[in-house]
């Protein structure tokens, strides 16, 4: 009886997570431009219409470009920051993890304003190309996190038997530590990606209406009315996130990327 109710009492927790998620994807699929719920009819027109409509499928590019650039800025930042951190032991060096982590601790909108001032003040304000290097340091933490995590899992017997067979630094850290990291390296820029892919506030503050991405354009679009557009768009967001985390789930350890590294003894 009691496992019948533990069970039970997790569907129930799972409905009410599910619920908005629920609700959307039915209004998203409603046949005509109807916000009710459930659907009246079934149509597929308004996932159609992100590809289709130019505006909508200009602000998707815009998005996806914008999370490519800057998740791979990102993970160009906290690679050699990790391996700096892995390399030194010393106590002066957690600064600079520190300074990694920082963007991410702070509340959104005061790291918005803050670039939002740091380029007014230099005159780019509004440039596309500081939304991606401003979601690089916002989302840097991410790839830092499980770089640290996949330099911390790596045996050092192994980098010293490669130096004691003559390997230089750049041949170790090609043929030993690179091929170990490289699952929290790409994990990390899935991470920084996703939700980069969905983040607003940051973008909204660089760039203004200068570049409109798939959030912004939401925002915009909600001025005229709410329309099944948006529902397929945020369900697009949801199995974009569902697809990349499903697939680091599926090919890596999820457990030691969020930080249970005493998982593999067990």
């Amino acid at each position: 009886m009691e496992k019948l109710l533990r069970r039970l009492y997790f569907v129930l927790v799972a409905l009410f997570l599910a619920a908005p998620l629920i609700v959307v994807l039915g209004v998203s699929v409603n046949e005509k431009q109807d916000l009710s719920f459930p659907p009246k009819g079934f149509s597929l027109a308004w996932y159609a219409q992100i590809f289709m409509d130019p505006e909508w499928r200009s602000a998707l590019i815009a998005s996806l470009l914008l999370a490519i650039s800057a998740a791979a800025l990102a993970v160009a930042i906290a690679l050699p920051l990790a391996w700096f951190l892995w390399r030194r032991h010393a106590p002066w060096a957690h600064i600079f993890q520190l300074l990694g982590v920082a963007p991410f601790i702070l509340p959104p909108v005061i790291t918005a304003l803050g670039f939002l001032t740091f380029w007014a003040t230099t005159g780019f304000y509004g440039q596309p190309w500081t939304a991606a290097i401003s979601h690089a340091i916002f989302f840097v933490t991410l790839p830092l996190v499980t770089l640290s995590l996949g330099f911390a899992s790596i045996d050092r017997s192994l980098v010293e038997a490669a130096a004691t067979m003559g390997a230089d630094d750049r041949t170790i850290a090609r043929t030993v530590v690179l091929p170990l990291i490289l699952p929290y390296l790409v994990s990390g820029y899935a991470f920084a990606f996703v939700l980069s892919l969905n983040e607003y506030i940051v973008a909204y503050m660089t760039i203004g209406f200068t570049m409109e991405t798939l959030p912004i354009k939401i925002f915009n679009a909600l001025r005229y009315g709410y329309t099944p557009t948006m529902a397929s768009v945020s369900v697009f967001f949801v199995a974009i996130a569902a697809l990349v985390f499903g697939l680091i789930a599926r090919f890596g350890d999820i457990r030691k990327l969020l930080g249970a590294m005493g998982s593999e003894g067990k």
